[in-house]
């Protein structure tokens, strides 16, 4: 019932905090104006305003938040460590290299950059499993394994950005930093296409989770094929984590807070991964309202906000932990 009720105020939150960004810009609405644009009530200036140039943001925010959230407390829960995200571990700078590659190789849209941002994202997830593996995967393992391997796709990602010329240098540039600026309806299909086709194999998954938490030989003695439930994990969580970095770009600390921060609420035990995707929509889709209005003149990219935010609550998470303990 609490994680009902933490789950239900987050909702909520989500959806006040979605009427003010939808009034929010150079032509600011109120939140009964913004209601009736929604409802067809408007005029026709503030129905496109609303529904063509604010929802499609709005709804990528929250579907992208979504996804981060859900696939970082898939990988917390898999490695059992509170630093098991995929922007820690390299599953979303493979998925940053995959897509600056279509951006400055191939000059690619929307379809070709998702594409290879997810390829690049499997290819990262790849190549941490097969090194990390010794006769099984070990959390620890893990971490240490992505940690080195986002050290080099992140060299990868720079030696693009330097070799690109200078127009496609500055339209990646751009995409890195992490962004929701001029999304559009096709932005938020892909990512709540991809929420809504892995969500409920996450679903289906839980319960083996949460017997993974235990530890391989405990849930081997209770009947879990762990590799193979493991294998499954990582595919859909990278799927996840790929999606959200295609449309929005990635966006740092949203996967590794959602998860601790929906813990806490709901002092739940398991992944908690609807907790964590409500989580992750929130704090994204707050934290890109404060994006545009942090600055009077200009409007900052969310991942700028983001990063800002993970790193002071990182500082507290490993600075609260040893006091605890």
């Amino acid at each position: 019932m609490r994680s009902v009720a933490v789950g239900a105020a987050l909702l909520a939150f989500c959806a006040a905090v979605g009427i003010l960004a939808l009034g929010t810009g150079d032509y600011p609405l109120s939140p009964a104006g913004v209601l009736r644009a929604l409802f067809g009530g408007g005029t026709p200036a503030t129905e496109y305003i609303v529904l063509d140039l604010r929802l499609p943001r709005v709804l990528t925010a929250l579907a992208v938040g979504a996804a981060l959230g859900a696939s970082g407390a898939i990988f917390q829960s898999l490695t059992r460590n509170p630093l098991g995200s995929p922007d820690v571990i390299g599953f979303t700078a493979g998925a940053s290299a995959g897509a600056l590659i279509m951006i400055i190789v191939a000059g690619a849209g929307l379809a070709s950059i998702a594409f290879g941002a997810v390829l690049g994202g499997a290819l990262a997830a790849a190549a941490v499993y097969l090194l990390a593996y010794r006769r099984g995967t070990h959390g620890y393992r893990l971490v240490i394994i992505g940690v080195a391997v986002q050290a080099l796709l992140t060299s990868l990602s720079t030696y693009l950005l330097v070799r690109a010329n200078i127009f496609d240098a500055q339209r990646a540039a751009l995409w890195i930093m992490g962004s929701l600026n001029a999304r559009d309806w096709a932005h938020a299909a892909v990512a709540g296409g991809a929420l809504a086709l892995l969500m409920p194999v996450v679903l289906m998954l839980g319960r083996r989770a949460l017997v993974l938490e235990m530890g391989d030989e405990t849930a081997r003695a209770l009947g879990v094929s762990v590799e193979r439930v493991r294998l499954a994990l990582i595919a859909t969580a990278v799927g996840l984590a790929a999606a959200g970095t295609a449309c929005a770009g990635p966006i740092a600390f949203v996967a590794l807070a959602a998860p601790q921060l929906a813990r806490r609420l709901t002092r739940a035990t398991g992944p908690n991964v609807v907790p964590a995707a409500a989580m992750g929509a929130a704090l994204l889709l707050a934290s890109d309202l404060l994006a545009q209005r942090a600055l009077p003149t200009t409007q900052l990219p969310v991942g700028v906000v983001t990063a800002c935010l993970g790193g002071a609550y990182l500082i507290w998470l490993l600075g609260w932990r040893p006091r605890a303990t």
